[in-house]
């Protein structure tokens, strides 16, 4: 039987779920929607850091990653800026970015991942 192990679980959703070798992680927003495109993505990706190391984990094991920003004209600059400085060198996972109407109007990006492990 196939060993599954999820973290911060409710009704609704599963924070991250581990499942054959592989860590997927939720979709991560902001949690101070009042911040411009480099503190949201910022903001989201150290909840990613800190989903990862309740896995056992870090950004190096991330295979891929999906972006979406709510105004990829306006925002795709300075996100990648965060992410540059944060995404290990050489070890880049496979990423897409697109534009998407987001949960709520004051979220400029949602970022989820999959890890090996």
């Amino acid at each position: 039987m196939l060993e599954i192990n999820r973290i911060e679980t409710n009704q609704r959703m599963s924070r991250v779920v581990q499942c054959n070798g592989f860590t997927f992680l939720g979709g991560q927003t902001a949690t101070d929607r009042s911040l411009d495109i480099k503190g949201q993505t910022a903001q989201v990706l150290e909840k990613i850091d800190n989903y990862l190391a309740k896995a056992g984990l870090d950004k190096t094991r991330i295979l891929t990653a999906q972006v979406w920003l709510s105004d990829i004209a306006a925002n795709f600059a300075g996100m990648n800026e965060v992410w540059d400085a944060w995404a290990p060198e050489g070890q880049a996972p496979a990423r897409a970015t697109v534009e998407s109407r987001l949960a709520a109007p004051d979220l400029l990006v949602e970022i989820t991942v999959v890890a090996a492990g």
